[in-house]
């Protein structure tokens, strides 16, 4: 498993497709179609059918140069300490053979405050695609890692499903709220991760379900969560761990800009509204969360239409409560 196979680098966002990785055996999904009885397991039959006729090969990405970070650095104000060590380890591998390796992330934060468009940013950087998982309604394991096709209504894990049926061998997945978790001892919905972290392990990962060997050695890992105190430490210690602090006023009053012009350069009727928004509205914007800021915008442009004029004003904006803490960008 692992091996890999050099290809004329191809551009993307500066982060060529360098190379192509094999993230399975086919002789050995092969052997287990084979040995599966007739007319019995066919979402498993299927499954074997698909990872054959789609083969073992995905596209694994490397920079060929440091990539351009400034707008993310401009869009993430509060995501600096974060990109910084990303743009360290993208360094690393620039000039050399080594594969792309990021140490697993973990974001804490409240709810609501960019995490996941932090990731799909990062997804974007990398030229990789995305897996996602929300924990927060997971009563069993096998979300992440699948479940015995023995069992009614068993199907692969994400982490299979997005190496399997994506383009790419390194993907950035994403864990969501990793300390909400739950459920009975013997289903751990986070017992999957203490394996998938480690570089080691993931390399011949095993999903219950198809009972084949994935390399997932390779999958770049974004954990988000509220509290670390309800991770278990040897997951923290798998983890490079972040603590971003809320955007302050005038860093919420440049995201909220940021967002008016994209919003009026999005649609049509844009056109019709100022090319800025004023300080006063600004203001009121600025005591909102970013996840906040573009149903509050959404409101002003439609309230404002009504009015019959080309600028919003304050009165346009739907009452907040309290600002609540926040990082980062709206998801």
């Amino acid at each position: 498993m692992g091996d890999s196979k050099d290809l004329v680098p191809v551009a993307r966002r500066a982060i060529p497709i360098a190379r192509m990785r094999h993230v399975y055996r086919v002789d050995e999904v092969g052997r287990k179609l084979d040995k599966l009885p007739p007319k019995e397991h066919d979402n498993l039959r299927a499954t074997y059918e698909r990872m054959i006729e789609k083969g073992s090969e995905r596209f694994q990405v490397k920079p060929s140069g440091l990539p351009v970070m400034d707008h993310l650095y401009d869009d993430l104000p509060n995501f600096a300490e974060v990109l910084d060590d990303v743009r360290r380890q993208l360094a690393l591998c620039e000039d050399s053979r080594d594969a792309l390796e990021i140490t697993p992330l973990l974001l804490l934060g409240p709810p609501g405050v960019g995490k996941t468009h932090f990731a799909r940013e990062l997804s974007i950087l990398l030229g990789t695609g995305m897996g996602f998982v929300s924990m927060s309604s997971l009563t069993a394991g096998w979300v992440l890692s699948g479940a015995s096709s023995q069992w009614k209504g068993a199907r692969p894990g994400k982490v299979f499903e997005t190496l399997v049926d994506g383009q790419y061998a390194n993907p950035v997945m994403v864990v969501d709220e990793i300390d909400k978790a739950g459920g009975e001892h013997a289903y751990d919905p986070l017992g999957a991760l203490y394996s998938l972290l480690e570089h080691d392990t993931a390399e011949a990962f095993t999903d219950e379900f198809a009972e084949v060997a994935i390399d997932a050695s390779q999958v770049i890992w974004v954990a988000t969560a509220n509290d670390a105190r309800n991770i278990p430490d040897p997951l923290l210690n798998r983890m490079n761990v972040y603590e971003v602090q809320a955007p302050g006023r005038e860093a919420a009053r440049h995201i909220a800009a940021k967002l008016y012009r994209a919003i009026r350069a999005d649609h049509d009727w844009g056109s019709r509204f100022d090319p800025e928004p004023g300080t006063d509205v600004l203001d009121r914007m600025s005591e909102m969360a970013p996840r906040e800021m573009r149903r509050a915008w959404m409101t002003a442009f439609g309230n404002a239409k009504l009015a019959r004029r080309d600028h919003i004003e304050p009165v346009d904006l739907p009452d907040g409560g309290p600002r609540k803490a926040a990082i980062g960008f709206v998801q």
